[in-house]
């Protein structure tokens, strides 16, 4: 029987545990917290749920995204212009994945397949996954993970097929993991600095978030950090692209205080040293993820790149990033070999 159902029976008496001696109630549907009003799946925001969206977003399997905040009441946002946004305790982060049934054409309908939520707890980030039922009037709490078989017609109007990968509680550690603690990834300064829909119009977020009084602390916008787009070349260089898309992807493990520490290789957009960033650096144990090459990157050689070698693979022990894929985003796949075939 499937996890969701066992805790149906369950859940309005026991307690849901995340981790060594830390346990949280959690409600059994995603409709329970009212965070969407009219039909759920339509993911309308209820007042106080405001949506975002990121400059250069994660790659899960292309799946598309719907990003939402909800603040506590009276509470906002502390700027920072290094890392995620300060959000104060109370704040929940909503993430709902999804894919379009022709990417060409949204009329067309989508299928939602899980909506993730990150709780800032007194004790800190706790994660919860909900998993979209069949008939997609709601979504039901998943503390196991689950697989399952998207189809849709692709960009280019391909038919796709693939698994699509649920994470279990404690993967979502894996990748939301800073020095030992639970914290989220996207929502920073960077990432926010961009255009968004609010109604008719479209805003910056930052200046929009400090207009409702959900931001304090903003200096002027053209002080901010902004992230480009990693696919727009109007808005970056191909090198603040490719790092763009390295940080959000890969650098939440690999940094100095992140799950991958140890390999020694950092790509935060923030690190300036060539060989914390993998040029001309030898792994330290990578295995068969190797490839057989020498380097983490090879000037002006992509194929000769490890980098390139584990993004451009679906083997598990040898594919990166380790989590959140079964598929090669050849788009960004093609990006960065072009940046390094571009260094000298």
């Amino acid at each position: 029987m499937r996890t969701y159902l066992f805790w149906s029976l369950l859940l309005s008496t026991i307690w849901l545990t995340l981790g060594s001696w830390q346990t949280v109630p959690a409600p059994e549907k995603l409709s329970d917290y009212g965070f969407f009003t009219g039909k759920l799946a339509e993911q309308h925001p209820a007042p106080g749920v405001v949506p975002y969206a990121l400059n250069t977003p994660l790659f899960t399997d292309y799946a598309e995204k719907l990003r939402f905040v909800k603040l506590p009441a009276g509470q906002s946002v502390t700027y920072n212009d290094s890392a995620v946004l300060n959000f104060p305790v109370g704040t929940t982060l909503i993430k709902t994945f999804y894919y379009p049934n022709d990417f060409r054409d949204p009329a067309k309908g989508r299928r939602l397949m899980e909506t993730r939520l990150l709780v800032h707890q007194s004790e800190g980030w706790k994660a919860f996954d909900y998993v979209w039922n069949d008939e997609q009037t709601d979504a039901l709490l998943e503390v196991a993970g689950d697989t399952k078989t998207v189809s849709y017609v692709d960009a280019k109007g391909n038919k796709q097929q693939h698994n699509y990968t649920i994470p279990n509680l404690n993967q979502c550690k894996g990748c939301h993991n800073r020095s030992e603690v639970m914290t989220p990834i996207g929502p920073s300064a960077r990432q926010l600095n961009g255009e968004l829909a609010y109604g008719p119009t479209k805003e910056n977020q930052l200046a929009h978030w400090k207009q409702v009084g959900m931001l304090t602390g903003l200096p002027a916008l053209a002080d901010c950090p902004k992230a480009p787009v990693w696919n727009k070349p109007e808005t970056g260089s191909l090198n603040d692209r490719a790092r763009a898309w390295l940080d959000i992807n890969c650098a939440h493990c690999h940094n100095p205080k992140g799950p991958a520490m140890t390999s020694g290789l950092n790509l935060s957009l923030s690190e300036t040293d060539p060989t914390a960033l993998g040029i001309l650096k030898t792994p330290v144990a990578a295995g068969r993820g190797s490839g057989g090459h020498p380097f983490d990157i090879v000037p002006g050689k992509p194929d000769e790149s490890i980098l390139i070698y584990r993004l451009n693979s679906t083997d598990p022990g040898v594919m990166m990033p380790e989590l959140g894929r079964k598929t090669i985003h050849t788009e960004s796949v093609e990006l960065l070999r072009e940046w390094i075939k571009a260094m000298n």
